[in-house]
């Protein structure tokens, strides 16, 4: 289970039978912490990015608002959707993509999963309908505390690699260096592709990418396979050196391969256990 996961959980054990709002500044609704430290924002817009993601961008209480959050930031939403004849509040942690400076909303891309009850949810939303959010304890990021960091994905993992990559790249006083590796199952999955193009064009020699992909299409242009040692070696990852920090997002037979100790790929290239951030 991820950080993130556990944490929801625990704060929403709090929530339930107990909803309430706390009064929010208007400035930044989301700089207070806790089970009843609940907002309703009011969905904006939806934007289709590929066959199950969608941009969905929700308005914050004013347009001269931000939301008040650090990188690494993420939100949970609550929502009550009907089943086995009773209602009970469903959360789930959601990584905002938009810059959190950004002035009146908050934006996410969100992967809709089969038979995944908040995704469904949130993928149903029209532009209008409200969702509560409360904000989930972070460490937040301090400009060139590394020198390199090591942004691994798979799958929907992507969001909160894109929210730091684009907070440290449009930082003029943040020199870090970054590599992504992204995983993905089909080649529609790399929704981000021309954005990271875009950045790496922007940032050469600061910013590359590396994608794998599990179930290519014929003639795809990326490599098959999944998140291995010879890719991260590929990636130039090979040297667990102190000054590279990794930070791992994705599905968690993916973080088993990766994180297991001492058999795990990370350790097996030489990476201590503090180096390395689960979301």
């Amino acid at each position: 289970m991820s950080a993130r996961s556990a944490v929801a959980i625990t704060l929403g054990a709090g929530v339930i039978g107990a909803l309430a709002y706390t009064k929010m500044s208007s400035k930044a609704p989301f700089t207070s912490i806790g089970p009843l430290s609940l907002t309703s924002l009011k969905l904006e817009s939806s934007e289709q990015l590929n066959h199950n993601t969608k941009k969905l961008r929700f308005a914050l209480p004013s347009p001269t608002a931000h939301s008040g959050l650090a990188l690494t930031s993420a939100l949970v939403s609550i929502s009550m959707p009907p089943g086995n004849g009773r209602w009970m509040p469903v959360f789930r942690p959601y990584t905002p993509t938009s810059d959190p400076n950004t002035l009146g909303y908050v934006e996410f891309m969100i992967k809709q999963y089969p038979n995944g009850k908040q995704s469904t949810f949130m993928h149903s939303l029209k532009p209008g309908d409200s969702v509560s959010f409360m904000r989930i304890p972070s460490e937040s990021w301090k400009p060139n505390q590394h020198p390199h960091v090591a942004l691994i994905a798979g799958g929907a993992g992507i969001t909160p690699m894109y929210q730091l990559l684009n907070g440290i790249l449009s930082n003029p006083e943040d020199k870090t260096r970054l590599t992504l590796v992204w995983g993905v199952n089909t080649d529609a999955d790399i929704f981000l592709k021309d954005e990271f193009a875009e950045l790496e064009k922007k940032h050469p020699g600061r910013f590359t990418t590396h994608y794998v992909v599990s179930h290519p299409e014929d003639g795809s242009p990326y490599p098959s396979g999944y998140v291995t040692k010879e890719l991260l070696e590929k990636a130039g990852l090979s040297a667990g050196g102190e000054n590279v920090k990794v930070m791992l997002s994705g599905p968690p037979t993916m973080e088993k391969a990766l994180v297991t100790k001492g058999s795990g790929v990370l350790a097996q290239l030489g990476y201590k256990p503090s180096q390395i951030h689960r979301f």
